[in-house]
């Protein structure tokens, strides 16, 4: 285990020094711009993105049975993942109309499949954990009326 955790270190210290020394090549202005996206980035998360995700949970939490939360929570997460990426090719009014290639598909299209996709696992994934769950307490109940059976009195 410590080996796994050394090596880790390692590779996270040298891709962190790559990262870093491709910097160094930048000029002035574009090092400006690579700080001012990251600054606005941190604080984009830190002022809107974490709190209104707090509020969210906090309210899903109070709204849905406690065995939809992990699946919830899951499905969520996915969600504002593929938003995220797809963000920048939701809106086609900045695309080159000189160039057809550049934005070729249907992308609105291909996120709400996307979505579709995650929640119906979600959905799926609640539907196998609630039957095994139901499964195993059959099981607890059936070992505990067999164990009272053949227990003995004192």
């Amino acid at each position: 285990m410590t080996a796994v955790r050394i090596l880790l270190l390692v590779v996270g210290v040298w891709l962190g020094w790559y990262g870093i020394s491709g910097l160094f090549d930048l000029p002035p202005t574009d090092l400006a711009s690579v700080a001012i996206w990251f600054a606005g980035g941190i604080l984009l998360h830190d002022a809107v993105f974490a709190p209104v995700c707090a509020a969210f949970g906090l309210t899903a939490r109070r709204l849905l049975p406690p065995t939809w939360w992990a699946v919830t929570a899951c499905g969520a997460i996915c969600s504002v993942a593929l938003v995220l990426v797809a963000l920048p090719v939701l809106d086609r009014s900045n695309a080159m109309s000189s160039n057809p290639t550049v934005l070729d598909r249907d992308y609105p299209l291909g996120l709400t499949v996307a979505l579709l996709l995650v929640w119906s696992l979600v959905l799926t994934a609640h539907a196998v954990a609630n039957r095994s769950g139901r499964r195993h307490a059959r099981i607890q109940r059936r070992g505990l009326r067999t164990a009272r059976a053949t227990k003995t009195g004192p």
